[in-house]
């Protein structure tokens, strides 16, 4: 994706001003340590003024703002929005709406390059000395040590939008994934749930791993040997021993905080570190907190989430605990004799970063795939605005970042080979036919598949996946949420894509000059029907 930087004039006339102030100070100190200095005449003025160049510079800061509300204010306006409209791009001028998309973009949207890159430096370092700490000390919990203990694998793979290139607003919070290490004599056998009749489809997506002797060890003998580690990590589901996701993430949690008190000395000079426990449900949380002596130029408050990962193979990860399956986590929908506890998630990270940069690759110059996803989300955050907090929740759920970055994947190998309708000056087009595609993924019960785990998934463009993924049954990242949900969420994304406009400039900050009240429909509670 091309990086380029716009000049921002909130922060650069403030910057000149103060910049031409302290050099005025600074001639004024000198010239006055001066040794030999002549009295000026009475009524002569002997150096710059500084009030009057203070003066002036401020006086130029304001006639460029006053110039810049004038253009904004005499941008052409969107039609008012009729009775019967139709759910197209028609109603809302061409110039107008990528004007508003452009600009909202740039202020609202777009991450500055140079903030991130330092943020995931950052990261990168704090998390490399914590992980390279727990390696070193062994494994605390049930098993203190030896060929039987659980401990970090010495690495870290970072995932998510902030590392895909389409993170948007501030980039303060981020994923981790750290491997765990298996011991020599224990193996694993995951199994997909995909296929499982009775099953809830809010579980199709997770994975259990049973435990078995690896290749040329004894049955018997390889039973007794591992009995240690199967105590302490694992679980008996009809009859098997299960690797415990619940019971991996209680360890986890554990050594992370011992390896933080063996590394929070080190880190004082740079920043202030702590550990936020996840419970059961969630993984733990790193926060990095700039430190009072850092004067470097990103000092931010950062959140990232440790996940422990399991390796399957080809750079795929079962992580714990799974991700919230459904708007009301089923877990009383489990069918007898499987335990919550025993249930891993699927983690390919990796595999999604090649098809997207397999799809860059691929593209013309200036395609707005990223851009396209930045907006869709920035879309769904201004649809939660007004919901009361349980509506918000499930719509953050049924359109998460995950869901809409699956159906842009969608989108595009539908489409083939890269179009040249995706560059810049069609962003408008783009993004309606990714939010017409969604609307017919909740309203005409159209499958959206998971990316890797769909009908004949990305193996040709990703490459090789783990025999367990090629075998498991495609996975409807919809199919968790029933009908009169999936309904209410697309009257919603319509309303807020017919009303963007409005929104933009309701929302888009002091920029956005032209004042409109807030719409109807956004004073409601829980997701509207789509208004007439």
């Amino acid at each position: 994706m091309s990086v380029h930087y716009t000049l921002n004039l909130r922060v650069f006339w403030p910057l000149v001003t103060g910049l031409c102030t302290a050099l005025v100070c600074l001639y004024h100190v000198l010239r006055g340590n001066a040794g030999a200095r002549t009295e000026p005449p009475d009524g002569a003025d002997g150096g710059f003024p500084l009030l009057k160049v203070a003066v002036l510079l401020l006086l130029g800061y304001i006639l460029l703002r006053c110039r810049h509300a004038v253009r904004q204010r005499f941008l052409p306006g969107p039609p008012r929005m009729g009775g019967h409209s139709t759910f197209s791009a028609k109603h809302f001028p061409e110039p107008s709406l990528d004007i508003l998309l452009e600009s909202y973009y740039e202020h609202e949207v777009r991450l500055s390059p140079h903030v991130l890159g330092h943020s995931k430096a950052h990261v990168s370092r704090i998390v490399g000395e914590l992980v390279r700490a727990g390696r070193a000390r062994g494994s605390p919990g049930p098993i203190p040590g030896g060929a039987l203990a659980l401990a970090f694998r010495g690495d870290f793979i970072q995932v998510g939008s902030a590392y895909e290139q389409h993170k948007i607003r501030r980039p303060d919070g981020f994923d981790v994934l750290v491997p765990l290490r298996l011991p020599p004599l224990v193996a694993l056998e995951p199994r997909s749930l995909g296929s499982e009749p009775e099953l809830a489809p809010a579980f199709h997506g997770c994975f259990v791993c049973a435990l078995k002797a690896p290749p040329g060890a004894s049955g018997g003998h390889w039973l007794r040997d591992c009995k240690p580690f199967s105590d302490g990590f694992c679980v008996d589901v009809r009859g098997r021993r299960l690797l415990s996701a619940t019971l991996v993430l209680r360890w986890f949690q554990a050594h992370l905080q011992r390896s933080l008190a063996t590394v929070r000395y080190s880190l004082e000079g740079r920043c202030r570190v702590s550990l936020t426990p996840g419970g059961l449900e969630q993984p733990p949380t790193l926060h990095i907190l700039p430190c009072r002596t850092d004067y470097g130029c990103c000092r931010l408050s950062m959140a990232v989430r440790l996940i422990p990962a399991v390796h399957l193979g080809d750079s795929v990860f079962l992580v714990a605990p799974p991700p919230p399956p459904s708007p009301a986590g089923p877990l009383s929908e489990l069918p007898e004799g499987l335990r919550a506890d025993a249930l891993w998630g699927l983690n390919t990270a990796r595999q999604e970063q090649k098809l997207l940069s397999w799809l860059q690759e691929r593209a013309p110059p200036g395609a707005c795939y990223l851009k396209c996803l930045q907006l869709l989300k920035a879309l769904r955050d201004l649809g939660a605005r007004g919901l009361d907090p349980t509506a918000a929740a499930q719509w953050g759920r049924i359109l998460s970042s995950y869901v809409l970055k699956s159906a842009l994947l969608a989108v595009l190998q539908r489409e083939g080979a890269p179009a040249p309708g995706w560059d810049e000056a069609h962003l408008g087009d783009r993004l309606e036919e990714l939010v017409q595609f969604l609307r017919d993924c909740l309203l005409r019960r159209r499958t959206l598949f998971h990316c890797v785990l769909g009908p004949g998934g990305a193996a040709t463009e990703v490459g090789p996946l783990p025999k367990v993924l090629r075998e498991a049954a495609p996975v409807d990242l919809l199919a968790a949420f029933d009908r009169q949900v999936r309904e209410l969420a697309a009257a919603r994304l319509l309303s807020t894509w017919r009303r963007l406009p409005q929104l933009l400039r309701a929302y888009g900050g002091p920029r956005y000059l032209v004042r409109c009240p807030p719409p109807r429909s956004q004073r409601t509670q829980g997701f509207p029907e789509d208004e007439p």
